[in-house]
């Protein structure tokens, strides 16, 4: 007996994709498709026993799909929008369309596949496998085969803890200082079966648990907030392997096997310590078996406020790292719980994503990425609001004019700003779907 069908269209490629593996791990064949007139095909010789349709498609109308799909194959439909929101949408929905169940991005995956669970029994796994997370071995420390440019870090951490403890760390703005291979503090080898590199994406993988990173990282992080789910999205590079925490579609922490990344070498790097109290601090912990942080604590060099603030600091510019790399590959897991850190990154996915792009991204790829000759205008489907976004006052004064009818290049003219400034901040808003790109 084969797995029920399940029809899955939604033009958010990496949204699509983390749905995909989630439907697929709780025991259904997913016909994924994002265009409206290819699912309908798919739909003609796949018959699928379900559809899940995003409202609105690039080519016609997720209503006119699931018209469809119900006269055609008397499948049951369920909605999901970013667009059509509120109570009226819904009532159409289900009244007009004859939706089984209407949900609006942002959304828990979970809620949809157990509803998709009530009206669509799964096949039974004969055994379930046990989801592996990518695992970073921190007992591992490698060095970054390409050299680290200055990271500049605001001085504002905000971080949750538990008994729901909330604060915001203030701080000057700190600025961590680039490395260079072949620079970094001792380095221990890799075991001889540490993976030298990337591992190949198959066929089956890609799309659904694995793939190439190339310019994914925001959609990537765009798809756990949509879905609200939690999990671990890993990233390799040659030897390098971050991998970054999510819970309920938040990133809350990360983590690095590159040397230079590690809590007493990131203090290094701020200017915070210097390298006699690092070696100092590193021999005791691995006496005592305690972590650098504490111990540091303990010597008076730094005060715990401190060790939390500079924590906070660490993980987000782990994170922020990630926006730099082009290649390489990346890996989804989902778990019901990040990792189990008593201290997490409290960030919003849209101004992690805003900051990366304008830090990260060289001029360079912001070309390739968005050409002069472009034109951007307001999406019909914003990931997020702009309320959301925290926008400079230029930004905000610019954002009225960026309507469609002016080039990039003329809307860099009308900022008056350098122009790797302006296109960061064009393509940080393409990339959270705020606007989108005519070419």
């Amino acid at each position: 007996m084969s797995p029920p069908k399940v029809l899955l269209v939604d033009d958010n490629q990496e949204l699509l994709n983390l749905l995909s593996r989630l439907l697929d791990d709780a025991g259904y064949q997913v016909l994924p498709a994002n265009k409206g007139k290819a699912a309908l095909e798919v739909a003609r010789t796949e018959k699928p026993a379900l559809a899940v349709i995003d409202i609105l498609l690039p080519d016609m109308m997720g209503y006119h799909l699931a018209e469809a799909v119900k006269k055609e194959l008397g499948a049951p439909v369920i909605f999901i929008t970013g667009v059509f929101k509120g109570g009226k949408h819904a009532t159409e929905a289900r009244s007009k369309y004859g939706a089984v169940a209407y949900f609006e991005k942002p959304f828990e995956a979970n809620k949809l596949i157990e509803t998709v669970k009530t009206i669509i029994a799964p096949e039974p796994k004969l055994q379930q496998e046990e989801e592996i997370g990518f695992e970073v071995e921190l007992d591992i420390d490698v060095e970054e085969e390409r050299a680290q440019d200055p990271m500049e870090l605001t001085g504002i951490v905000r971080i949750t803890g538990g008994d729901n403890i909330s604060a915001e760390l203030k701080g000057a703005r700190l600025t961590a200082g680039g490395s260079k291979p072949g620079t970094a503090a001792l380095v221990r080898p890799p075991p001889p079966n540490y993976p030298q590199a990337p591992l190949p994406v198959t066929d089956k993988e890609r799309g659904t648990r694995r793939g190439e990173l190339k310019d994914n990282l925001p959609s990537l992080i765009n798809a756990f907030y949509q879905s609200q789910e939690t999990g671990e999205l890993g990233a390799q590079r040659g030897k390098v392997k971050k991998v970054v925490y999510f819970e309920k579609g938040q990133p809350v922490f990360a983590l690095s096997n590159v040397v230079t990344d590690r809590f007493g070498q990131f203090l290094v790097r701020v200017g915070k310590i210097n390298d006699a109290q690092l070696k100092q601090a590193a021999g005791m912990a691995a006496a005592t078996k305690r972590r650098t942080g504490e111990v540091l604590v303990d010597m008076g060099v730094l005060k715990e406020t401190e060790r939390l603030y500079y924590v906070g600091q660490q993980v987000k510019s782990v994170i922020y790292s990630l926006f730099g790399w082009e290649d390489g590959v990346y890996e989804l897991a989902f778990r019901r719980r990040a990792k189990d850190e008593s201290i997490k990154l409290d960030i919003h996915p849209a101004n992690l994503i805003m900051r990366g792009i304008k830090k990260l991204y060289k001029p360079e790829r912001l070309r390739r990425l968005l050409a002069p000759e472009d034109r951007v205008l307001p999406s019909l489907q914003p990931a997020y609001t702009l309320s959301e976004i925290d926008l400079e006052r230029w930004e905000a004064e610019l954002l009225p004019k960026v309507d469609g009818t002016r080039t990039v290049a003329e809307i860099v003219a009308l900022a008056g700003r350098p122009e790797h400034v302006v296109h960061g901040f064009l393509y940080g808003l393409v990339a959270l779907s705020v606007l989108e790109r005519r070419a």
